[in-house]
């Protein structure tokens, strides 16, 4: 108990002393000072935004000023854009590109209208602090305004934002080719996370399997979890991509005691596989590493140890492509210094069947998935503890536009947990939430799903292949509950009369 109450009070200060760095830029100089710190305090929050840890973006900001100042450090001699787009993609993003050349610095402010090089705003809003060019690695300094009037300006807000990066080699600002990347990050809400000084890791993959020639691949391998004498916490879980254009999600599962030998084969194949449903870390394409918040780690090892784990790969070669062999998978960093809460994930939405269908030619066709939470002591009578959720994966497949996680409480909404009103297949990742959200046992969480099929002329059913459809949200949470999902079906005979089919089976 003694324990909990220092850390308590650790978090506490460090709190107070962020807090205190984005009011107090003098306090700020000093606390530099006297411990030491290379860090600049600008900038307290931190994310690499690609798997190579080659471009890391630093940032703080001020409200009560309306400014946010960043720093991007990219291991380049070329040039560096940082930008913000609405969905991920080119197109309508606010950018900003800098370098330092053979005159000297240049920065400018840019708007892009495609994929073409971006042109220069006709309002600079970003001002350059700073930009140098050392060994290799170029680290620009600037800051603008949160709110600003320029209509190709982005409005900065307290929701998650997608960032998008690009380098070149050189100062010749041209196409980028594989030097670009997109991250959603929450700026004004930003959850800190720490590294401790025992971190370890270990790796679930696959082992040379050759991915078949079919366009939809399930494949499922089943484990042993890495034996630990006493508890240890899952801080960090960070994708391996040996074949990045053919990996399409990943996901991890708990089996039970019952679940006690290593195999591989085919995903609902067997009982036996089907049996490790607990899902305990969630990859998509597109997506990057997850850093849990300093609060909370998913437990492994003690006396309540898990034996076994499922790893679950989606591929997906429409090219049918032959004789690929893939060592793909996760990493997992633990450490032995124990966080205050157990996490796991709690999937809501739809479940994956084709009772449920998406006719052609929609430009809006939504479904909703419902989790009614009074549901949870029908399966565990003697729990009643609130869901705290602080991160989300949102999941559909490519027609999907739109994901909304509905928050209800006595009938009436009270929130969303999360959304993506730009949802895009291509860029899906977990995003914290910036601060945790409370779910009450009885209430109820509804996922709605927005699917465009305009360019198809056959129903879309719910199913596995990347052509069907799902609806799914994959909830971050603590204390973790012995229960993972909590998912509905619309009622088939109902959606099929709507939809003006007879005779559907």
């Amino acid at each position: 108990m003694e324990d909990k109450e220092e850390k308590d009070i650790d978090r506490y200060i460090t709190g107070t002393i962020m807090r205190s760095f984005l009011i107090y830029p003098l306090l700020m100089l000093v606390l530099s000072l006297v411990t030491g710190a290379q860090e600049d305090p600008r900038f307290p929050f931190s994310e690499y935004l690609d798997h190579g840890r080659d471009v890391r973006l630093r940032w703080g900001f001020d409200k009560a000023t309306d400014i946010i100042t960043f720093e991007l450090t990219v291991n380049t001699s070329g040039w560096v854009g940082l930008g913000f787009s609405s969905n991920g993609g080119m197109a309508g993003s606010d950018i900003v590109i800098g370098g330092v050349g053979s005159q000297g610095t240049y920065f400018t402010d840019r708007y892009a209208e495609g994929k073409e090089l971006p042109s220069e705003d006709k309002e600079q809003n970003y001002e350059l602090l700073s930009l140098t060019e050392v060994n290799g690695q170029t680290v620009m300094k600037f800051q603008r305004p949160i709110t600003t009037c320029d209509p190709q300006d982005f409005t900065i807000t307290g929701v998650p934002i997608k960032l998008i990066y690009a380098y070149g080699k050189d100062d010749d600002i041209g196409y980028h080719g594989s030097q670009r990347g997109t991250k959603e990050i929450n700026l004004l809400n930003y959850m800190p996370s720490s590294t401790p000084s025992d971190s370890k890791y270990f790796d679930l993959t696959m082992t040379n399997y050759t991915i078949p020639d079919v366009s939809t691949t399930y494949n499922c391998k089943i484990m042993p979890a890495p034996s630990f004498n006493r508890k240890h916490h899952i801080y960090r879980v960070e994708p391996i991509l040996e074949h990045v254009d053919l990996v399409h999600h990943m996901v991890l599962y708990q089996c039970p005691s019952s679940v006690t030998k290593p195999h591989e084969e085919l995903c609902f194949q067997s009982p036996e596989i089907n049996q490790c449903s607990q899902i305990i870390a969630a990859w998509g394409v597109g997506g990057g590493a997850f850093e849990f918040p300093e609060v909370a780690g998913v437990p492994i090892g003690g006396d309540g140890r898990v034996q076994m784990y499922r790893l679950e790969m989606h591929y997906n070669n429409p090219s049918k492509l032959k004789g690929r062999v893939d060592n793909s998978g996760l990493r997992f960093f633990y450490t032995s210094e124990l966080r205050q809460h157990d996490a796991g994930v709690f999937t809501t939405g739809l479940t994956v069947s084709p009772v449920y269908a998406i006719p052609p030619t929609a430009s809006r066709f939504h479904t909703f998935g419902l989790c009614d939470t009074s549901l949870i002591k029908q399966i565990l009578p003697d729990s009643d503890q609130d869901l705290h959720v602080f991160a989300s994966f949102l999941h559909t497949h490519l027609a999907g536009r739109k994901v909304r996680v509905g928050h209800f409480r006595d009938g009436k909404q009270i929130d969303f947990l999360t959304y993506d009103e730009n949802y895009d297949f291509e860029y899906q990742q977990v995003i914290n939430l910036g601060k945790t959200k409370t779910i009450k046992q009885g209430d109820q969480v509804l996922v709605e799903c927005t699917y465009n099929t305009q360019d198809r002329n056959a129903i879309t059913w719910g199913g596995f292949e990347t052509t069907d459809e799902m609806c799914f949200a994959f909830l971050y949470y603590y204390p973790v509950l012995d229960i993972g999902v909590c998912q509905s079906l619309p009622n088939p005979d109902d959606l099929m009369r709507e939809m003006g089919v007879t005779n559907y089976k």
